[in-house]
């Protein structure tokens, strides 16, 4: 599984997890219907207590990443039926970074160069 722990990340443990887990399923890396890591063994392979990865995993369901099959497990919810309501999300989340970004006084420009920066660069995390 693709997921690492950053101690120095001031997230809560299952908020980075379950974050981590969104990303890959919607990335497609977990495909609609796998199966996730049973509790026990995803906390054995991290190193934390399954408490933590049962609440990651009540988060993602929360949010309709995952969905429980009694007696078989978590399995990745379908990415056409979670993405649409992901995409509107972001969309708020960039309406209120434009919002801000025009009362601070900048310039349609520069906003939309910025975005095109990134767009280009991908998600690198880099700095421009």
């Amino acid at each position: 599984m693709l997921i690492e722990i950053d101690y120095r990340d001031k997230r809560p443990l299952y908020e980075q997890i379950s974050g981590k887990l969104e990303e890959l399923i919607l990335c497609g890396v977990i495909s609609s219907d796998e199966s996730l890591p049973s509790v026990r063994s995803l906390a054995m392979d991290l190193s934390i207590n399954p408490n933590t990865i049962q609440k990651a995993y009540d988060a993602l369901e929360q949010r309709g990443l995952c969905y429980s099959v009694t007696g078989r497990g978590r399995f990745a919810a379908p990415v056409d039926e979670v993405l649409p309501a992901k995409k509107l999300e972001v969309f708020n989340e960039l309406d209120a970074v434009v919002d801000k970004a025009l009362k601070i006084g900048m310039t349609e420009k520069e906003i939309v160069d910025r975005v095109h920066e990134k767009a280009i660069r991908g998600n690198t995390g880099g700095k421009v």
